[in-house]
């Protein structure tokens, strides 16, 4: 979502993302014309009429778990979205048995909040998370 017409996200996807990402992005880029949801997710400058670069990761039922808020000249990570994505799914599923640690990639080993654990993340970390 951003400030910018629905025209310009179609030629911002036909001339520039269309060859980034094989058939385009596989979902609809939304228009906030006049900002009402930047100004409402704090990313809105409205002196100067733009966005700052935001991404908020917003759970089924509308809570945010996650955000991160960048200058314009920095880009964001899709990779690392797609992980806290995964990592926030399977916390949900789990129902907060399991958390992930720093790092965390599908299919390393998650951790199990409790008294136990205190101390010991390391060696869970050392065993499966260290520096891949």
């Amino acid at each position: 979502m951003s400030i910018d017409s629905i025209f310009v996200h179609k030629m911002w996807n036909d001339k520039e993302l269309s060859k980034m990402v094989e058939g385009g992005i596989p979902y609809p880029m939304l228009s906030d014309a006049g900002g009402k949801v930047g100004t409402a997710y704090g990313v809105f400058d409205e002196d100067a009429g733009v966005e700052t670069r935001g991404r908020f990761i917003i759970d089924p039922e509308g809570v945010v778990q996650g955000y991160e808020v960048l200058t314009p000249p920095v880009g964001r990570n899709v990779a690392e979205t797609l992980r806290q994505v995964q990592a926030f799914q399977l916390v949900r599923n789990t129902k907060g048995a399991e958390a992930t640690p720093s790092g965390w990639t599908p299919g390393k080993l998650t951790l199990k909040p409790g008294p136990d654990l205190v101390g010991k993340v390391w060696e869970v970390w050392k065993t499966d998370m260290a520096f891949d």
